[in-house]
């Protein structure tokens, strides 16, 4: 697969803020565009990633941030994939990009959350599987998360304290991130000492709700040449993909899996495949990796994306994290952004957010997180109903 650019990386800061999504999307973009020094104007595609939760602009977000940004003609598409979303507006960009519909494009996810865990809308929809996880079993997302907690020590041996490694790991390294919104060192004793929220998970352990944005400008390789960029950070893999059947370990909403009692499993779980087509188009392997940002919306999660990503073999998560090797100063660090577990959801945005972090570890700007040497990095992101995403950066 041929490679793109990316000329620019741009946030808004993550908290509870109140405003309009929309904000929260123009400001990262403008410091995307700033970042890249590209005027808006040279623009040719903008991909939105949607909001669900913020009226109807929500739905059409990438004519939302275009309108907020000024209208100017070049084309523009919204797409959503739950948490997914960020890369699958990705994706849509870097294909507006290789089919050489243009030559610059940006990409913005934005959210404004509720308090609390996030849920279905309002309304009677026994159709839709995810109002009914939450009607029939009370399957809220933390729920989820203790669910996959409790597999992972029925499994591997996992204990309370190692999921509470992975939070003390994150709060260290995010401390150090402006845009953070817990730039907090937390240790094993604030933890503890956390209220139970979905056992074995404490309230540390669990991602909050938060409101952020995130942007990225990509381009051709020939135009950031062409404007004097010679070595820049690139798109070299990207996956989106779905399970395969059968698929044998669940996942929200679905409160069943597909029955391997008469067809073999494929050969790579759902979670494995989503990494696997990363390095597929990129070439590479997990031993090239330096640095990844993966979905720890609890810290339970982390541990099983090392695994999926193949930075350890299948039940070492927990030995690799225990060594330090998932520390800055280790072999792979994981999450020097703090990861969600520093930032919160802001659903559309954190997969952009996860490509920015990376971003700015190859360019080797992230400051008292920098990661040494970071040339490779990986992002591991999912959304309900089977949207996989990952991204593969080199320099």
């Amino acid at each position: 697969m041929d490679e793109i650019a990316i000329i620019g990386v741009g946030m808004h800061p993550w908290g509870k803020w109140g405003r309009n999504f929309a904000e929260y999307g123009v400001h990262a973009a403008r410091e995307a565009l700033t970042d890249a020094c590209v005027d808006w104007n040279d623009v040719g595609f903008v991909s939105g990633a949607i909001t669900v939760r913020c009226g109807y602009p929500g739905y059409v977000a990438g004519s939302t941030f275009a309108r907020a940004l000024g209208f100017n003609g070049a084309q523009v598409a919204s797409t959503y994939g739950a948490c997914a979303s960020g890369v699958t507006a990705l994706s849509a960009a870097r294909g507006q990009i290789l089919s050489g519909a243009c030559d610059v494009a940006i990409v913005i996810g934005a959210d404004t959350t509720p308090k609390g865990f996030l849920a279905p809308s309002d309304g009677n929809r026994p159709d839709d599987t995810d109002w009914l996880r939450f009607h029939m079993v009370g399957a809220t997302n933390p729920v989820y998360f203790g669910l996959h907690a409790r597999r992972r020590m029925a499994l591997y041996g996992a204990t309370p304290d190692d999921f509470a490694l992975v939070k003390v790991k994150n709060s260290r390294h995010g401390m150090h991130n402006p845009n953070a919104r817990y730039p907090k060192e937390y240790d094993l004793e604030d933890i503890a000492h956390s209220p139970v929220v979905s056992d074995p998970l404490r309230l540390l352990e669990v991602c909050a709700t938060s409101d952020g944005g995130a942007a990225l400008v990509l381009s051709s390789m020939d135009y950031a040449r062409s404007r004097g960029v010679m070595d820049p950070v690139r798109v070299a893999g990207l996956s989106t993909v779905m399970p395969t059947y059968p698929d044998t370990v669940i996942d929200l909403p679905y409160l069943a899996t597909d029955s391997a009692a008469v067809v073999d499993p494929p050969s790579l779980s759902f979670k494995e495949s989503i990494g696997a087509r990363a390095y597929a188009e990129a070439g590479v392997g997990p031993q090239d990796v330096d640095v990844a940002e993966v979905y720890d919306l609890s810290s339970a999660l982390e541990l099983d994306w090392y695994e999926h990503l193949g930075l350890c073999a299948e039940g070492e998560a927990e030995s690799l994290l225990r060594a330090g090797e998932t520390s800055i100063g280790g072999r792979i660090p994981v999450n020097p952004s703090g990861g969600l577990g520093a930032f919160g959801e802001a659903v559309p945005a954190q997969a952009i957010a996860q490509v920015c972090e990376l971003t700015w570890q190859l360019r080797g700007q992230a400051g008292h997180r920098q990661v040494d040497g970071a040339r490779v990095g990986v992002s591991a992101n999912q959304g309900l109903f089977g949207h996989g995403s990952s991204v593969l950066l080199r320099r």
